[in-house]
C-alpha cells in the first residue's frame, strides 16, 4: 500500500510518499502566491493509492484534489511519534506559527498550545531578523551561536523588533550580539509555551525552524533536556499524513 502526505505550508510544501509505512519519497520545495499549481507539479511522476493533506493550504488542496485533509497537530502527533516512540512532548516552529503539543505514552493527543495570530517567534520572524541585520539565515544563526554576549531584545512584534534592532546597530551595538539576543528572547516566548502544557521529554523538535542550532542550543541549555531534531525536520506533518491515509485504506481494506 502506497500513501502520500502533502503538508502545505505558509513558506513550503512537503509531500512523503511511504510503502508499508516506510518513506520511499520525498520533497521539500518554497511556497508561492500559487500553491496549488506548485502542489500539482510536486505531485506529478508519483503514484500512490491514497492521499492527506494538511498545512495551512488544505482546505484549498482537498478542495482541487478531491483529497481528505487532517489538521496539522494530528499530523504532527503522528509523524513524530512514529520517528521517536518514546516523544511525549513537540516543538513544531514553522513558518508562521508556534506549537507546542503534549502526547500521552501511547503518541494519542493530550494537549497543546498554539500562536496562530502573531508571527513572533517564528521562521518568517527570523528571517526579518536576519534580513535587518544583514545575514543569510544559515548566517544570522551560526553568528548568533558564536557570540559570547547577547544584547537584550524588548520586542517581539516584527515590526516593533525590526526597529529595535536598526536602532540598535545604529547605535554601535554588535550585531552578533544583538542576533543571539533575538534567539534568547524566541527560547523564552517557546519556553514559556512549552512550560503551559507541562513539557516531559521526549521532546522532539520539528519544522523549519529546527534547523537553526543556536535556538536548539539555548532550549537544551534552559531546559536542560536533551532536544532529538529528525534527519529532516520539515517533512515530519506530510509523513504524518501519510501514515494517516496508510492507517485508514488499511480500515476501510478490513470492513
Amino acid at each position: 500500500m502506497i500513501s502520500a502526505g502533502l503538508d502545505i505550508g505558509s513558506r513550503t510544501i512537503k509531500l512523503v510518499i511511504v510503502d508499508d509505512g516506510t518513506i520511499v519519497h520525498y520533497r521539500v520545495i518554497e511556497n508561492s502566491f500559487k500553491p496549488l499549481e506548485i502542489t500539482t507539479s510536486l505531485l506529478e511522476g508519483n503514484s500512490y493509492d491514497t492521499i492527506y493533506a494538511t498545512g495551512y493550504g488544505r482546505h484549498l488542496v482537498s478542495r482541487h484534489l478531491n483529497c481528505p485533509e487532517i489538521s496539522e497537530i494530528k499530523a504532527m502527533a503522528l509523524g513524530a511519534y512514529a520517528l521517536f516512540p518514546g516523544c511525549r512532548t513537540i516543538l513544531d516552529i514553522g513558518g508562521q506559527d508556534t506549537k507546542a503539543i503534549s502526547l500521552d505514552k501511547n503518541g494519542r493527543l493530550h494537549k497543546f498550545e498554539m500562536n496562530d495570530r502573531c508571527a513572533a517567534g517564528t521562521g518568517r520572524f527570523l528571517e526579518i531578523m536576519a534580513m535587518a541585520l544583514g545575514y543569510a539565515l544559515e548566517e544570522f544563526s551560526q553568528s548568533a551561536r558564536a557570540s559570547r554576549r547577547a544584547e537584550k531584545i524588548n520586542n517581539m512584534c516584527a515590526v516593533f523588533a525590526e526597529s529595535e534592532i536598526i536602532s540598535m546597530v545604529s547605535q554601535g551595538a554588535d550585531r552578533a550580539e544583538v542576533g543571539l539576543g533575538i534567539h534568547q528572547a524566541i527560547a523564552r516566548r517557546t519556553i514559556t509555551m512549552l512550560n503551559r502544557i507541562s513539557l516531559e521529554p521526549e521532546l522532539v523538535f520539528v519544522g523549519g525552524v529546527a534547523n537553526n542550532s543556536c535556538l536548539r542550543e539555548i532550549l537544551e541549555k534552559q531546559l536542560q533536556v536533551q532536544i532529538k531534531v529528525p534527519e529532516d525536520p520539515q517533512i515530519v506533518g506530510a509523513y504524518g499524513c501519510a501514515l494517516h491515509g496508510l492507517k485508514e485504506a488499511v480500515k476501510n481494506q478490513s470492513c
